[in-house]
C-alpha cells in the first residue's frame, strides 16, 4: 500500500508543470510571440474599414465651407427648395370665371373694359396676385410650388375663379344687374364636379381663395373639403374651415408703404384710426371706442369710407402716429391692420377671435398690442396704456414691423405671395393623409362633425372598393 502511495506521488511530481526556473542546463523551448498576428489582423481591419468608408460612404471636400444661415433671409428658401417643391397645376377655367369677371365689373360700372386689362385695385387683390403669379412665364425657381402643365403630375389643383371680384360685382344683396354672382358659384361648381381630378379625391388636392368674408358663401359645403385662402373664420363654420387645413392671408394693403426709417420724433399722434364707424355683430365696438377716445388728447379718429381722398388722409395720419387702431369690423379683421404695419404704426388689436397670417413666422407680439374688447372699453385705459410704452419699446416695435413688412406687400418678389404658396406647400402632407385616411372609412351617421381630430371636418365618407 505504501509502495502504491509513493508511485503515485512520484507520477503527479513528474506531469506537473514545475514553478521554479528552469535549471541551465535544460535548454529553453521558443516562446511563441502573439504580437505580430494581433498587429497583423489590426491593419487588415483598418485596410477594410478604409476601403469601405471610401467606397460607401461620400467623401467630404475639405475645401467646402459651411456658413451660418443668414437670419435676414426669407425663411422658406433654403427649408423648401424648388426641387422639392409640390406641383401645381392650375385649371383652364372658362374665361368668364376669371377675365370675364373683371370685364363684368367694369361694364357694371359703365365703362369699357381697358385694354389690356387690369385688375381693378381693392382689399381682396389677393386673387390677382395669387394667378398672376403662376400663370407668368417667368416664375421664380425658388418658389415653394412648382407649376406643371400636365394633372397628372400634380400634388395639387389650383381654382383661379376671382371669387372675391365676382361677390362685389353684384353683391347679393343687389336685386338689378344682369350679373349674377349666385349663378356664378354655382356654375363653378358644376363645372368642377364634372372634372376627373375634382372628383378623384372629393377636392382635397384643390386650392380655392375667398377672401372676402362672403366670397363662395353659397357652395362653400361643397368645396369645403379643399384648401381655402381666407381672411379669417368669421363667416365660416368649424366643419368648413380651420387652422388645420386652411390659410390665413392678408389683405391688400391700401395705403402707400413708409420707407423711411423707424423713429418717433416725426410721430406727433399718439393713436390713430379713420375707417367706418358703424359696422355689424363685433364691430359694433367701433361706435364705443369713437365715444371715449374722440376727445381724448394726440388721437385721431375719424369716420370715413373708402375712396381716393380717404386714402390720402389714411396715409398721413399712419405716417405720422406711435399707434394705429384696428378694431374688428363686420368679421374679426380688416385691412387697416395691413395699412398700420406698412405704416411702421404699431397696430393696437381690439378683437377677440382674430386669426393673423403667417404666425408661423411672425411672432405678433413683437409687432403689436393686444387688447381684449371689454377692457379696451374702460374709460381712460388705452390712451393711459398706450402712454406708459417707452420709447425705447416703441423703437423695438418699429424695428420688428420694418424686418416683417415684405411679408404683407404683394408686389415683393420676396413677400406675400411667395409666403403664401410656402403655406399652401405646407398643407400637402396633411392633404395626403385624409386622402388615404378616407380609403379605408366607412360611412358613419353622426349628430355633430367628428372633431375627434383636428384633420377631420367631416362626419364620414364612404368606402371607396
Amino acid at each position: 500500500m505504501s509502495e502504491r502511495i509513493a508511485k503515485t506521488r512520484k507520477s503527479t511530481t513528474q506531469t506537473q508543470p514545475s514553478l521554479s526556473p528552469p535549471s541551465p542546463n535544460i535548454p529553453k523551448m521558443p516562446r511563441r510571440s502573439l504580437l505580430k498576428p494581433t498587429l497583423a489582423t489590426a491593419l487588415t481591419l483598418f485596410a477594410f474599414y478604409a476601403f469601405s468608408t471610401t467606397i460607401i460612404s461620400p467623401r467630404i471636400d475639405s475645401s467646402q465651407s459651411f456658413s451660418v444661415p443668414n437670419p435676414d433671409a426669407p425663411q422658406y428658401s433654403d427649408s423648401h427648395p424648388s426641387s422639392a417643391a409640390p406641383k401645381i397645376y392650375v385649371y383652364d377655367l372658362p374665361r368668364k370665371f376669371t377675365y370675364g369677371v373683371i370685364d363684368s365689373y367694369v361694364t357694371a360700372r359703365g365703362n369699357s373694359p381697358p385694354s389690356p386689362l387690369k385688375y381693378p385695385g381693392n382689399q381682396h387683390s389677393a386673387e390677382w396676385h395669387l394667378f398672376a403669379d403662376l400663370t407668368r412665364p417667368d416664375r421664380p425657381a425658388d418658389s415653394p410650388v412648382v407649376r406643371v402643365l400636365d394633372p397628372e403630375q400634380a400634388d395639387l389643383f389650383y381654382v383661379p375663379f376671382f371669387s372675391s371680384l365676382s361677390l362685389v360685382v353684384n353683391p347679393v344683396r343687389s336685386t338689378g344687374g344682369t350679373y349674377s354672382d349666385e349663378e356664378m358659384q354655382e356654375e363653378l361648381v358644376e363645372w368642377l364636379e364634372s372634372q376627373d381630378y375634382w372628383r378623384r379625391n372629393a377636392g382635397r388636392d384643390h386650392v380655392f381663395i375667398c377672401q372676402d368674408p362672403n366670397a363662395l358663401y353659397r357652395v362653400v359645403d361643397r368645396v369645403k373639403n379643399g384648401v381655402l385662402l381666407v381672411s379669417d373664420f368669421g363667416r365660416l363654420r368649424p366643419d368648413q374651415a380651420s387652422l388645420v387645413k386652411d390659410v390665413i392671408l392678408p389683405y391688400s394693403h391700401r395705403i402707400n408703404s413708409f420707407n423711411g426709417d423707424a423713429g418717433v420724433e416725426s410721430r406727433k399722434s399718439l393713436l390713430f384710426f379713420m375707417g367706418n364707424r358703424y359696422r355689424k355683430e363685433g364691430g359694433k365696438i367701433r361706435d364705443t371706442l369713437f365715444q371715449i377716445l374722440e376727445k381724448e388728447e394726440e388721437v385721431v379718429i375719424k369716420h370715413g369710407a373708402q375712396s381716393r381722398e380717404s386714402r390720402r388722409m389714411a396715409t398721413q395720419g399712419m405716417h405720422s402716429s406711435k399707434f394705429c387702431l384696428h378694431p374688428a369690423g363686420d368679421t374679426p379683421s380688416a385691412c387697416r391692420l395691413f395699412d398700420a404695419i406698412v405704416s411702421l404704426c404699431v397696430p393696437v388689436i381690439v378683437s377677440d377671435y382674430i386669426e393673423l397670417p403667417f404666425e408661423d413666422v411672425i411672432d405678433y407680439r413683437k409687432i403689436a398690442v393686444f387688447v381684449d374688447t371689454a377692457t379696451a372699453v374702460q374709460p381712460g385705459y388705452l390712451t393711459s396704456m398706450l402712454r406708459d410704452i417707452s420709447t425705447e419699446r416703441l423703437m423695438q416695435f418699429q424695428q420688428e414691423l420694418k424686418a416683417v413688412k415684405r411679408y404683407f406687400e404683394y408686389e415683393d418678389p420676396n413677400g406675400t405671395v411667395k409666403e403664401i404658396w410656402r403655406q399652401v406647400s405646407m398643407k400637402l402632407p396633411l392633404i395626403k393623409l385624409m386622402i388615404n385616411r378616407e380609403k379605408r372609412l366607412v360611412q358613419r351617421d353622426l349628430p355633430s362633425p367628428d372633431c375627434s381630430c383636428l384633420c377631420s371636418n367631416q362626419s364620414g365618407t364612404a368606402t371607396n372598393i
